[in-house]
């Protein structure tokens, strides 16, 4: 979570799931750079217990994204094989491209333009 790759979203909070239980988050995070597409980051204080797919829960994380500016449409479970005990996956929508860059994120992919 430290390392020099990762911009940090939001700092530790509590989000509640679909039955109800509040889980610590202690952060949301990204890579500093990507083409196109971003995965978005979110460490858990403990194991999530197959929470990965719970709407309730990824709401909530939404929602904590929307109180440090984020407006667009909800994030999505992210490839299965990416999650871990402790860590959910997200994939973001389009839309989340120009909140990620107003908080240093690099599109890889605009070096790389048409040159037609």
């Amino acid at each position: 979570m430290n390392n020099d790759t990762d911009i940090q979203l939001s700092g530790p909070f509590k989000a509640t799931d679909g039955s109800g239980r509040a889980h610590d988050i202690k952060a949301i995070r990204i890579f500093d750079e990507g083409y196109g597409a971003i995965d978005v980051y979110v460490d858990f204080a403990a194991p999530l217990d197959g929470l990965h797919k719970d709407k309730a829960l990824i709401a909530a994380i939404v929602a904590q994204l929307r109180t440090v500016g984020y407006k667009g449409p909800l994030l999505t479970q992210g490839d299965p094989v990416l999650q871990e005990k402790k860590l959910m996956v997200l994939e973001a929508p389009d839309e989340f491209n120009t909140f990620a860059a107003g908080k240093g994120w690099k599109d890889l992919a605009e070096e790389f333009g048409d040159d037609e």
